[in-house]
């Protein structure tokens, strides 16, 4: 009887996240690449003499049949006929490099820690927060390691205007 539960518990959980998953695909809308458009990790953000920066790592992000073509490539022998997820990350040069952000930059969020409880994560596609709520949230990693999502830059004359987290599934 105790193994029924467990089983009808475990089922349970595995149709619900499928369907959670289905539903986040559903609404997910790729970012418009520009050529001022920078995706990097950023590894650090730092606030001096009331210019907010942001040290970055720029990788080359992927996604769909682009993904699945690079893959393949970079990934002949995994076993593998498409990228596990959707999507592929290169990182070849891990060279950093600073950019001094507007005060004005715009800033699009997928998912952050609005609470301090893990449970009440939740994806809110595009949600517009303030530069400094950014500057504020980004080192906090104790509930969700915001370095570890890519993001989309646009860099006009070499200062960022907009921020916009690439959700990861």
């Amino acid at each position: 009887m105790k193994k029924s539960i467990i089983g009808a518990a475990m089922l349970t959980s595995l149709v619900v996240f499928i369907s959670a998953a289905y539903a986040v695909g559903e609404d997910y809308k790729p970012v418009q690449q520009t050529p001022e458009t920078q995706t990097v990790f950023v590894t650090g953000v730092s606030q001096a003499n009331g210019t907010l920066t942001l040290t970055t790592d720029a990788i080359d992000w992927y996604e769909g049949t682009e993904a699945d073509r690079v893959f393949l490539e970079r990934e002949p022998d995994s076993g593998l006929d498409a990228t596990p997820d959707g999507y592929y990350i290169v990182n070849d040069d891990e060279q950093a490099k600073a950019y001094p952000v507007d005060p004005k930059a715009e800033v699009l969020m997928q998912i952050y820690d609005h609470t301090g409880n893990i449970e009440e994560l939740d994806t809110n596609w595009n949600e517009t927060i303030t530069l400094d709520k950014f500057a504020s949230i980004f080192p906090n990693s104790d509930i969700l390691d915001l370095s570890q999502f890519p993001y989309h830059l646009t860099i006009t004359d070499g200062v960022v205007t907009k921020i916009v987290q690439q959700y990861i599934p």
